[in-house]
């Protein structure tokens, strides 16, 4: 395994970090979530990412449980605040009362003291910025996170939140938290550049596209029985990638990783991880193969002529907009 720096911290996470979503969350995952966090370990994984909203704090509670084994100074655990967990007005967004009350709610499901890092899921247009931010400081000088960062926000979000850190001698973010893989790629426009001017450093979640990358979906093919697009109950997202020049575009994907002598999930995650501004790719798996596999794609290099190929055939799916 190999690790970065997250943004201008001194923290460091593995390149390729093991999340929750959509994943784990009820009882007959929980041996799933132990299996895979255990190989995780076994393979250099230090960075373990989860959210109130999955399942309903479900996700947390089986992320806590595989890691309750685990020295809590051996990794480091991210969880995140924003969307609703109840039906109050106050249950949602990212006011001072709603981000306390959920931190300490997803410590408690986590069974820690602390979480090292703590996102804002996304950005809340109904809060003053200065509130988040104070709230986000005061759980820093309390010990309960010890570093807060964001996700899916907007160049120009990270920007105002930077100088409003910065006039008021807040702790800065250090993370943006986008999903980022071959097909969807909003963030090179503006959010990598701003993100390095102000000290954020990227932790994608998504790299293999909900496992479009992995070549298991075919076009013209039935979906596969056993896979998540082929659940109703967790398929929502991974719809958006089931169309047809997507589909082709994987098949001429899969023959540039044969070509280099790599699984198509290694070269997606390769390419990912291509970029300097990025600190970690998130994978999800249910399998602990598939993270055997995964991280591989830390040693793997891709060449010049390999990425021009790739870029070749993404310019063929340019005008892809996900379904949603």
């Amino acid at each position: 395994m190999k690790y970065r720096r997250i943004g201008n911290s001194g923290v460091k996470i593995s390149e390729i970090g093991l999340g929750s979503w959509l994943t784990y969350g009820t009882a007959a995952e929980q041996k799933a979530a132990d299996a895979c966090v255990k190989t995780a370990f076994e393979n250099g994984i230090n960075f373990f990412d989860t959210a109130n909203a999955y399942n309903r704090g479900a996700g947390e509670e089986a992320i806590g449980a595989a890691l309750k084994g685990y020295t809590r100074s051996s990794y480091v655990l991210s969880s995140k605040v924003f969307f609703p967990m109840g039906d109050g007005p106050n249950d949602r967004g990212l006011s001072r009362k709603h981000i306390i009350e959920q931190c300490d709610a997803s410590l408690k499901r986590l069974g820690v003291d602390y979480l090292d890092i703590y996102f804002c899921h996304r950005f809340d247009e109904e809060t003053p910025l200065e509130e988040t931010l104070r709230a986000l400081d005061d759980l820093t000088s309390q010990g309960k996170i010890l570093y807060s960062a964001v996700s899916e926000w907007t160049g120009v979000q990270i920007t105002y939140a930077s100088e409003i850190s910065n006039r008021l001698h807040l702790r800065p973010l250090i993370s943006n938290q986008p999903i980022y893989n071959m097909f969807e790629r909003y963030i090179e426009k503006e959010v990598l550049q701003v993100s390095e001017k102000n000290g954020l450093g990227q932790i994608v979640f998504s790299p293999l596209a909900q496992g479009i990358l992995t070549g298991k979906y075919k076009p013209g093919m039935e979906l596969p029985k056993d896979s998540r697009a082929a659940n109703d109950n967790v398929n929502g997202v991974i719809k958006s990638y089931l169309q047809e020049n997507v589909l082709l575009a994987v098949q001429e994907l899969q023959g540039i990783a044969e070509e280099s002598g790599i699984s198509l999930s290694q070269l997606s995650l390769a390419w990912v991880l291509r970029q300097p501004n990025v600190s970690s790719a998130i994978i999800g798996a249910s399998k602990p193969d598939q993270i055997v596999e995964n991280v591989e794609a830390v040693e793997v290099d891709l060449s010049p002529d390999v990425l021009e190929e790739i870029e070749r055939v993404l310019k063929k799916v340019e005008d892809f907009a996900p379904l949603r």
